[in-house]
């Protein structure tokens, strides 16, 4: 295209840059006159001249009333049917309501009786690039040689090439847009997206660089050159110009950003935390940045550093409950149960995460041992959101507080309904367990594995129960082995085949079959450990450790863990010997 003697203006700069965002140009709307009040009487004055009521549609418009300003710009053309001003408003108008068809209709008729204005042009050329129409666009947009008739036509006509995928178009008008412009920024940011779009990415990189040589701190480019990265899957490329940016811009808080969400996209962790402390470091009012530093910690296992920016977020965002919720479950591993408690307390009913809160409330009253408080917390939840798991933890909750006729039959109600609910016969055989009528709980949870051969928790308690009383260790070990294949990571039923082979190995050692004896140990060491890491540390795993290392006389390292044992408050019903074993050791070694 020949340059014309047009130079880009400020407003052509600003279309194409809303243009390039995606957007859609804005209309020229006119002046908005305010009408002064002259003599009171009607607003309809059919011998008032048109400018009369073009005023009056002004007033319309700026107060918001788009049907009364149309009938005003009506009166104005009924008065005056050759003003093609007073078409263009009218149509401007229709736009404004909404009706582009009919703003077409009249946006051509004011061409028509002023083909040379360019405001007209420019919105005949808008209202055809609604409609897709690239040939009725190019004949108001370009002059007789095929040249924009203004840097703001060229705008115009770039992005309807790029919508309508007309990409060499789009090419040969920003590079036209290039040589007019005062400040040809823009018209690169132009091409280098037409390159892009057809398909010539080391061009539209090549052209943003050269934008950088006139602008070398032009971060509009930059950001374009990063998003070309992202487009291809450059992940390198992406972080280089991010780093190119901080380089010029240390600190910048749009690129420190975009770079963490490169990092945590890439599972970078270690690199996003480093990224989100600069950010909270630099800007400590970014509340977004600082929650999720929050998440990022508890993902880590850091625990005290989540909830530092839990509660510092929630001292300035004291309403969501979904953070306040994280901080409870945060509090939790940490062990402050009471102060979880409190964050738990405090999420109202009705929010979404109530009964997730009642829920945790109920297991955290449970651990406490105050089963009448943990029932009233899941009755809560269940009132909120009734569900199947917190029915089931209920009944459980129900025989704990002494209610275990009440409980087995509402399980067995159920049961009544679903006779073949594998889920349901566990469930009395927890029941029946935690009432100490263990052949009962084996009998459910055999008939649960009848119905369910891959029923993990259920394999695993007649596996473990059966390993606990010496009996049928073969089988035990089969069963616990079969939940493993369906749980391999699952820590409490890796604890289980642990037990099950220490208790291979106590028979040999009494019967004098040391060496025989040793290697089951070896591996019950083995899986107890593994264990233990599993689980983060749980009363049971540690005691099983501690009767482990003591078959093996390694006798301070069996101490240590009964300690632990200990301090991880045991589960009484599990554990009845366990402060005698500590003690009998304690003295043994003193």
């Amino acid at each position: 295209m020949r340059a014309r003697t047009h130079r880009f203006g400020r407003v052509a700069m600003l279309v194409l840059a809303a243009l390039l965002l995606g957007g859609c140009a804005l209309l020229p709307i006119g002046r908005q006159a305010k009408l002064r009040d002259p003599d009171p009487g009607p607003e309809v004055r059919p011998t008032a001249p048109p400018e009369y009521d073009i005023l009056v549609a002004h007033d319309h418009q700026a107060r918001g009333e788009l049907d009364e300003a149309l009938a005003a710009f009506e009166r104005a053309l009924e008065k005056d049917p050759d003003s093609a001003y007073i078409e263009r408003k009218l149509a401007m108008g229709l736009i404004r309501a909404g009706r582009p068809a009919e703003s077409l209709q009249h946006a051509e008729r004011a061409l028509q009786l002023d083909p040379d204005d360019e405001k007209t042009r420019i919105l005949v050329g808008q209202l055809y690039r609604m409609q897709r129409n690239v040939a009725a666009a190019e004949k108001a947009l370009l002059d007789e040689s095929g040249v924009p008739i203004s840097p703001e036509a060229g705008a115009l006509l770039f992005q309807l090439y790029v919508e309508s995928d007309r990409g060499e178009r789009a090419i040969e008008v920003a590079k036209w847009l290039i040589t007019v412009a005062d400040d040809p920024i823009e018209g690169y940011a132009a091409l280098a997206k037409a390159y892009e779009m057809t398909g010539q990415t080391d061009k539209a990189d090549a052209t943003l660089r050269e934008a950088l040589e006139r602008d070398p701190e032009n971060l509009q480019i930059y950001s374009q050159l990063a998003r070309s990265a992202r487009a291809r899957g450059d992940v390198d490329g992406e972080r280089a110009v991010y780093a190119e940016i901080l380089k010029l811009h240390p600190h910048h808080h749009a690129t420190l950003l975009a770079l963490a969400d490169v990092q945590l996209a890439e599972n970078d962790q270690a690199g996003a935390l480093q990224t989100l402390r600069e950010i909270e470091s630099n800007y400590p009012d970014d509340m977004r940045t600082v929650v999720r530093l929050g998440f990022l910690y508890y993902e880590a296992e850091n625990f005290p550093e989540s909830a530092r920016r839990f509660e510092t977020y929630l001292a300035n965002e004291p309403g969501d409950d979904e953070v306040r919720f994280f901080l409870g479950i945060v509090q939790r591993r940490m062990g402050e149960d009471d102060a979880a408690i409190a964050v738990f307390s405090a999420i109202p009913e009705g929010s979404e995460h109530s009964a997730e809160a009642h829920t945790q409330l109920a297991v955290l009253y449970e651990e406490k041992g105050d089963y009448n408080r943990a029932l009233e917390e899941i009755q809560v939840a269940l009132a909120e959101k009734p569900t199947r798991p917190r029915e089931l933890y209920a009944a459980t909750l129900r025989a704990k507080a002494g209610d275990f006729d009440g409980a087995v039959a509402f399980l067995e109600g159920l049961l009544l309904k679903n006779p073949n609910d594998d889920e349901l016969l566990f469930n009395l055989g927890v029941v029946f367990s935690e009432a100490h009528r263990t052949q009962e709980a084996l009998d459910y949870m055999e008939r649960a594995i009848e119905q369910n051969p891959n029923n993990a928790s259920a394999l695993n308690y007649v596996g473990y129960t059966w390993a606990e009383q010496g009996d049928n260790l073969d089988l035990a070990e089969s069963y616990i082995v079969r939940a493993l294949d369906l749980r391999p990571d699952d820590g409490f039923i890796i604890d289980s085949l642990g037990w099950v082979y220490y208790m291979r190995a106590r028979p040999l050692f009494e019967t004098g079959r040391s060496e025989e004896a040793k290697k089951y140990l070896d591996r019950a060491l083995k899986e107890l450990l593994r264990a233990q890491e599993l689980t983060g540390g749980d009363p049971v795993v540690s005691e099983h450790l501690g009767d482990t290392y003591l078959l093996l006389d390694q006798k301070d390292r069996a101490l240590q863990n009964y300690r632990e044992a200990v301090e991880m408050t045991p589960r009484e019903g599990e554990q009845p010997n366990l402060l005698q074993k500590l003690e009998a050791l304690q003295r043994e070694i003193e």
